[in-house]
């Protein structure tokens, strides 16, 4: 058995949530083996534009094998100032956790998209999760 690196990237889509008042969870993928996440990004269809007091939330969010979990993986809180441009990877900040970037092998990834206040809609697009492999 290889030791070396391995790598993967993950491509879901995610749906639209174009209520603003409105939240969606997504299953985007289970992890195909034990590892680390390096890196997501959320590629948006249209522009979204952060609020303060009427925003949104984007996040990964660990539900574990039995789809119960609730670790937050990677979060992007889309406040005044914060904007994703259509058809371009933002970056979703990782967890400062280094345990909630770990994932057992068939661990159900979900995306979610919450609104805060009346909250701002969410265009949907595609969301890429980088993976490490990990050796016990």
């Amino acid at each position: 058995m290889t030791t070396s690196p391995f790598t993967t990237v993950i491509e879901a889509q995610v749906p639209p949530v174009a209520t603003a008042g409105a939240d969606d969870d997504t299953v985007t993928a289970q992890a195909p083996y034990a590892a680390t996440v390096t890196r997501v990004e959320y590629v948006p269809e249209t522009a979204i534009t952060g609020a303060d007091t009427n925003t949104r939330t984007l996040s990964l969010v660990n539900k574990g094998q039995a789809g119960s979990g609730s670790t937050t993986v990677a979060m992007l809180a889309l406040t005044n100032g914060v904007t994703a441009a259509a058809n371009n990877e933002k970056t979703i900040p990782l967890s400062g956790t280094p345990a909630n970037l770990v994932l057992a092998a068939g661990d159900t990834l979900q995306w979610r998209s919450v609104h805060i206040g009346n909250g701002i809609t969410d265009p949907g697009g595609l969301v890429r999760i980088h993976l490490n492999r990990t050796y016990a």
